[in-house]
């Protein structure tokens, strides 16, 4: 199981208004923008950037990190070798298949494996 990238979580309310700042800050482009329930993402250099009202941004917020991993099944025979508990099984979403885990000190994450496509456009992979 081998971890591709790590983003840090950011909260805003209008993500227009928030991406030119972290652009300048991290001077890279928007790598991912999309549309999710009722939430909008994008992401760029190690930030994903989570826009909307507070209620649906709140529906997310119990995870600290959003982690892409190579292989999201063997990162499930890790997780659970590691008595980490599944909170959102594995499912699949716009850039690949996701879960979400609460590892035994109480950190929750969520793993992402992206699509192929996604995976070779944005890693090189």
């Amino acid at each position: 199981m081998t971890v591709l990238k790590t983003y840090a979580r950011l909260w805003t309310e209008d993500l227009d208004r928030a991406l030119p700042l972290l652009q300048q800050l991290t001077g890279a482009q928007v790598d991912l923008r999309l549309a999710f329930q009722d939430v909008e993402l994008a992401a760029l250099g190690n930030f994903l950037v989570i826009a909307g009202p507070a209620g649906e941004r709140a529906k997310y917020a119990h995870a600290s990190a959003t982690v892409v991993v190579e292989d999201l099944d063997d990162l499930q025979t890790t997780l659970k070798a590691a008595d980490a508990t599944v909170t959102t099984p594995a499912t699949a979403g716009p850039t690949g298949r996701f879960l979400y885990a609460r590892h035994v000190d109480g950190a929750e994450i969520e793993y992402v494996e992206w699509a192929p496509e996604l995976r070779r456009r944005l890693l090189g992979r």
